[in-house]
Formats: structure tokens, C-alpha cells, sequence
């Protein structure tokens, strides 16, 4: 058994696919493949499943992952100690169904990387069923998915609230709901609607907050930068949860702004999610206490936390930035 091997698996993994890591290890994907093979056969199990989606963790294969991370993990602390720093290109990968959340996904990275300055951390974007599949089948470490009160987590998946919210309504500072202490359905229905793709927590949130009912006029849009982006260009308003929108850089610049729904006192929760796992990398376990302890910062870890929009610096919810 070499060291290589366990790299290469543990590739395949992150990636999802023999033939992304073929071209990250920089090796041909029949070379690949029969390292792979030859692991296998000498461990007696099969680690992957190959289909023609890609390939992914077997059963087996999820269950000796850990071992695996932790000889690789051996193998740099080994390096550090010799003097080989640079050699050691481990990644963390993050899952995010909302890459926009400003003021806890940055710092978070800032300080992580501050404290880990040869890991690399790799933020995806994807939709929640997405990331709970790559969380169960170890092609990510941590992921960043939202949840309405009463939404399941599925089993193997252990998950830790980090911010509490509110749905807002964002939209320009010279729309004429931005004038409006708040914005009731009706409003909502007569602008130009910018809602999320299928599959994401607002999507249906917004389908059951309208009842059925059809905006004026509606975009669709995958994430919550592309549909602040467009809200900014005047294309329409959109409903995100308000820690989407408080921080964010079009958000302080005054470009867009946001206002509470009339009488809905729906919860967004922002949940930190990964495998349930006897053990897990350290680099994935640090940058978890990382997001634990900027959450705390937020005060959004608190289920008893405050409910209504977290107000900007120097400004109270529901006014408009001068």
C-alpha cells in the first residue's frame, strides 16, 4: 500500500469523479483508475461505486474513509516536522446553497485561513438535496443549507443552527416598496417577481406564502447572488432570508435594500451540516469550530435569538439607506 493510493481515493471522493482527479493529480484516468483498482484488491472491498454520473464512496468505502484521512493526516504532520510545508496541498470542501451569506462565510474563511495557511478550502454552490447527497458520500466536508421550522434532517446527517432569520423582501431603494414600512402578499404580486429555482428552501416558502396565486411577471434564478444581482439592475424584487441580505456588499452600498413580509412570522434557519462520523479530518473539524464561533458572534447559535431582520451597522430595520 502506498501513500499515493490513499490520495488518489480520496480525490475521487472531493471531486466525484475518476476523471476530475485524474486531471487534478495530473495523470491519465486508466493510470488512475488502476491504482485504484489495485487498492481494492489488496484491501479485499470495493471503495467506489463507478456509474456513469461518476463515481462515489461505496458503503465499505465510507466506512474506511476515516482511516484513510488519518494516515494522510499522519503523512503531513510527518512533512511539517521534516520541513515540507509546501508540499502538503490538503482541501476542505464547503457546500453552500446561499454562497451570499456575507458576514458569516467570509470571516469565516478569513480566519480559518489564517490558522490552516496550506489547506485549501473550496466552496461550492448547489442545492440543499445536493449537498446532503455529497455530505453522505464524502465528496464534502461541511455544508451550508437552509431550513424552514419542521423541515426533517436526514438521517446520517448531523446538523447545528447557525443564524436565525426572517423572509425579506429585497428590492431597490427606489422602489416603491422600499417605501413601505412593510410589504404585504399583495404588494409582493404586482412586482416583477425574482424567485429561486425549484429545490431550494425559498422557492417553496414563496409558492406557499402567494397560496397558488401568480405575480404580475417572474424571473427564475439559480442562488441568491444572481437574484440580488438582478434586484439591483431593476429587474424585480425577490424573497431571501434577511441574513442574504444584511452585510452584503450591495446591501451597504445602498444599491439594494430589504423589508419585512406584513404579517408572516416564518423562521429561516441556516444550518451547518456534515456526515455523522466517528472521527473527521481536523482541518474539517477546525473550520467547523470556525463557523461556530463566528455564528456565536452573530448571536445566531440561540434558539431563543432574535427573530426580526439583524439591522446593518448604524441602521434600524425597515429604513431607507440615505
Amino acid at each position: 500500500m502506498r501513500t499515493e493510493q490513499l490520495e488518489y481515493i480520496a480525490a475521487v471522493t472531493r471531486l466525484g469523479s475518476l476523471r476530475r482527479a485524474a486531471d487534478e493529480l495530473r495523470l491519465s484516468q486508466p493510470a488512475l483508475s488502476e491504482t485504484v483498482r489495485n487498492l481494492e484488491r489488496e484491501l479485499g472491498v470495493d471503495l467506489l461505486e463507478r456509474k456513469r454520473s461518476g463515481a462515489t464512496m461505496s458503503t465499505e468505502g465510507r466506512e474506511l474513509l476515516p482511516y484513510i484521512v488519518h494516515v494522510l493526516e499522519a503523512v503531513d504532520r510527518l512533512r511539517v516536522a521534516a520541513g515540507e510545508q509546501h508540499r502538503i496541498s490538503r482541501m476542505v470542501r464547503v457546500g453552500t446553497v446561499n454562497a451570499a451569506t456575507v458576514p458569516l462565510l467570509v470571516p469565516v474563511v478569513r480566519d480559518f485561513r489564517a490558522a490552516h495557511p496550506v489547506t485549501q478550502v473550496e466552496v461550492v454552490g448547489a442545492q440543499q438535496t445536493e449537498i446532503q447527497r455529497a455530505l453522505s458520500e464524502g465528496g464534502f466536508d461541511l455544508g451550508l443549507v437552509n431550513h424552514l421550522d419542521g423541515d426533517d434532517v436526514p438521517a446520517g446527517i448531523e446538523s447545528t443552527q447557525l443564524l436565525c432569520g426572517r423572509p425579506v423582501v429585497c428590492v431597490r431603494p427606489d422602489s416603491p416598496l422600499a417605501s413601505r414600512p412593510s410589504v404585504t402578499v399583495d404588494e409582493l404580486l404586482a412586482e416583477p417577481l425574482i424567485a429561486m429555482r425549484s429545490g431550494y428552501v425559498m422557492h417553496r416558502y414563496v409558492h406557499r406564502l402567494l397560496g397558488g396565486r401568480a405575480p404580475s411577471f417572474s424571473y427564475s434564478t439559480d442562488g441568491a447572488e444572481m437574484g440580488k444581482l438582478m434586484v439591483a439592475e431593476g429587474l424585480g424584487a425577490t424573497v431571501l432570508p434577511d441574513f442574504s441580505v444584511v452585510g452584503d456588499q450591495l446591501e451597504r452600498l445602498g444599491t439594494i435594500t430589504y423589508r419585512p413580509i406584513e404579517g408572516d412570522a416564518t423562521r429561516v434557519l441556516l444550518m451547518l451540516q456534515r456526515r455523522k462520523a466517528e472521527s473527521v479530518p481536523r482541518a474539517a473539524q477546525d473550520l467547523y469550530e470556525v463557523f461556530l464561533r463566528r455564528a456565536r458572534e452573530l448571536g445566531g447559535t440561540l434558539p431563543e435569538g432574535p427573530l426580526s431582520p439583524r439591522p446593518a451597522p448604524g441602521r434600524s430595520p425597515g429604513t431607507r439607506p440615505t
